[in-house]
């Protein structure tokens, strides 16, 4: 049965919370993760403009002795090459993750608010995120 106007208020609120706090969490996840597996291109192309003369040449001692225009270009373009390996690698790890972790059936549907009655999606499948259950190893995805 729907829920009066004011207590469906509340638990859209308490729902868009919840789901916010999904996302966040997700976010959060994708972040560290992408940020760990493209360090290595960070770093490359951070000398790379660093040490180069016609962008910010820089007076530090390892610009002046080891790294010139032709070997500063070939870090940036080194980087920018292996940039999308990586972002490859950190998407399958980050689903891979999310996947095993089962964080998008975190989500709640907008018809908890609404409807009284309606269990939790979480609840429904054995606990916060289905920990509780078995895994299943039959379930294949590729990336």
């Amino acid at each position: 049965e729907p829920r009066s106007a004011w207590c469906c208020l509340a638990w859209t609120l308490l729902v868009v919370t919840m789901n916010s706090l999904v996302f966040l969490m997700n976010l959060l996840l994708m972040f560290v993760i992408f940020t760990i597996f493209l360090l290595p291109t960070i770093v490359v192309v951070y000398f790379g403009f660093q040490c180069h003369s016609r962008v910010l040449h820089s007076a530090a001692r390892y610009c002046r002795s080891i790294l010139d225009d032709n070997s500063s270009s070939a870090l940036i373009i080194l980087g920018f090459v292996i940039m999308s390996p990586l972002i490859v690698v950190a998407m399958a790890i980050y689903c891979s993750l999310a996947r095993r972790l089962r964080l998008f059936m975190c989500f709640q549907p907008y018809s908890r608010a609404v409807y009284k009655g309606v269990k939790w999606r979480w609840y429904e499948e054995g606990g916060l995120c289905s920990c509780a259950k078995g895994w299943n190893t039959q379930v294949k995805a590729w990336v």
